[in-house]
């Protein structure tokens, strides 16, 4: 059974916001030459045209990573990740600023904030290694959830 022919709740209806991802994607994947301006055109078309989620994964299902490389490599998605990871770190310095202050005032002989910090910093480094949307292997994205 084909996943357009379940009928009624079992089928998701996809939003504005999950059509647009996905022309990114197309948008992107032509802009590399992974699909020519023929065959991007008539994708873009149906992921507008699309009323389900299970119709949008076909339509980047065989490019590398679902076309999610591609989008990553865009120059908008660069400057998002470079924005994101600034206010990150700026976070964990105005942090380790006030966490050395208050073991300053304190009076304390360990220095405290050192495990709290080592999180933060653990944390940082996950997201300049993995990017701000990381969540580990073990969370599908969104258009690759079966619909059985």
């Amino acid at each position: 059974m084909h996943p357009s022919d379940i009928p009624g709740p079992q089928r998701l209806r996809t939003s504005d916001a999950e059509r647009e991802q996905v022309a990114e994607i197309l948008r992107a994947a032509m802009a590399e030459g992974r699909l020519s301006l023929d065959e991007g055109e008539q994708r873009l078309g149906a992921g507008y045209a699309a009323t389900y989620r299970d119709e949008l994964a076909p339509l980047t299902a065989d490019l590398p990573e679902g076309g999610r490389q591609a989008l990553a490599a865009t120059p908008q998605a660069r400057k998002s990740t470079r924005r994101a990871l600034r206010q990150h770190a700026g976070f964990v310095a105005l942090l380790a600023v006030l966490l050395t202050g208050l073991w300053a005032l304190s009076d304390a002989e360990f220095f405290w904030p050192v495990f709290p910090l080592a999180f933060l910093v653990m944390g940082l480094i996950r997201h300049i290694q993995h990017g701000p949307g990381y969540r580990g292997r073990r969370h599908a994205p969104w258009h690759a959830v079966s619909h059985r």
